[in-house]
């Protein structure tokens, strides 16, 4: 009997016309998000623990608590341009600062906020820090510099009972992460199908 139904019936005949209109949309989505990504971008991920240092009279739980909640403090100052400048003055890290420095102050804030992206693990004091970068090796020299940062100069937001650590080094994504071919290319397939769809059912 559902078979018989119009509307469902128009669609597969013409399931041809949806499978064009979708390949059509998700073309033309990863073309856009090459124009507004370019060149494509690896990220470089690593992860610090936020340490309260327990004081006389406070339990292990709060201590914990407090750890968490500092966390989430910090990663608003991570897109800072005070903690940016930190990050590049850090020795013994090669990066590459040319692109950057020839930009207006604005711009360049705009880019490190961009550029860097950091995240508190609810529940626990873990920072997760993510750098993208069109290079490997600068995607994790760069999340090196901002997590070597946290564990040096964090507490000068924080407060000096608050300890950092880097639990997880820098690791670097085989491929590309930015633009997201297959979700883009996901999503534009489905919004292009599903606008067919429609169109075809209204004039069916």
């Amino acid at each position: 009997m559902f078979l018989t139904h119009t509307p469902f019936r128009l669609l597969i005949q013409r399931w041809r016309l949806l499978v064009f209109a979708g390949a059509l949309v998700a073309f033309f989505s990863i073309l856009l998000s090459l124009v507004f990504t370019f060149p494509p971008q690896y990220r470089a991920d690593a992860q610090v623990l936020v340490i309260a240092k327990s004081r006389y009279g406070i339990d292990p739980y709060t201590a914990a608590k407090s750890a968490e909640q500092i966390s989430g403090s910090v990663v608003q100052i991570i897109g800072t341009n005070d903690f940016y400048e930190k990050v590049t003055a850090q020795g013994g890290r090669n990066l590459d600062l040319s692109k950057l420095n020839d930009l207006s102050e604005r711009k360049k804030r705009k880019v490190w906020r961009k550029m860097v992206d950091a995240s508190a693990v609810y529940g626990t004091g873990v920072l997760n820090i993510s750098v993208y970068h069109k290079n490997k090796d600068q995607a994790k020299e760069w999340a090196g510099a901002v997590a070597d940062t946290l564990v040096g100069s964090g507490w000068e937001y924080v407060g000096s009972d608050i300890g950092m650590k880097v639990v997880n080094t820098p690791v670097v994504t085989n491929w590309p992460v930015r633009p997201n071919f297959i979700l883009n290319l996901i999503l534009g397939f489905a919004v292009g199908a599903l606008a067919m769809a429609g169109a075809v059912v209204k004039r069916g």
